[in-house]
């Protein structure tokens, strides 16, 4: 399905956003996850932040929602399917984890370039790009 204008790429990142959100307070209530219990919640209390920004930026840029139209960008390449994380061992957790934040990252990085005809926009796709590379991060070291 293609991503073919501003809203559709704001519904889609508010879709990632909700799908982080419900792995990682899925993950924070398994108990083989309980060391990393802390950083789990505080990825749901940013993702709960991100999808604040995304809606806010919708609103604040409507009026540029009819008119700027996106070619040759899909949703496929970041629609990914994690098992439930209550149950699993730590480790499967932790890499499924990695995958989202890296496809999250991936989506907002191109998404930002698509969307460059639009500044406030491409700035709020961009630092949310930077809060999912920073739980990349914060994940590759565990």
């Amino acid at each position: 399905m293609p991503l073919n204008n501003f809203g559709s790429i704001l519904t889609f990142a508010e879709e990632l956003e909700r799908l982080g959100i419900a792995f990682y307070e899925g993950a924070a209530g398994n108990p083989a996850c309980a060391a990393h219990a802390a950083q789990f919640q505080q990825f749901v209390k940013d993702g709960r932040k991100q999808i604040q920004t995304i809606q806010r930026t919708r609103r604040e840029n409507v009026t540029e929602m009819i008119l700027e139209q996106i070619r040759d960008f899909y949703r496929a390449p970041y629609v990914k399917t994690y098992a439930d994380p209550a149950g699993r061992p730590l480790d499967a957790v932790l890499a499924d984890a990695r995958q989202i934040e890296e496809t999250a990252e991936a989506f907002y990085r191109a998404a930002m370039e698509k969307i460059k005809a639009l500044p406030e926009v491409a700035r709020a796709l961009k630092l949310i790009g930077k809060k999912h590379t920073a739980h990349r991060q914060t994940l590759a070291s565990r």
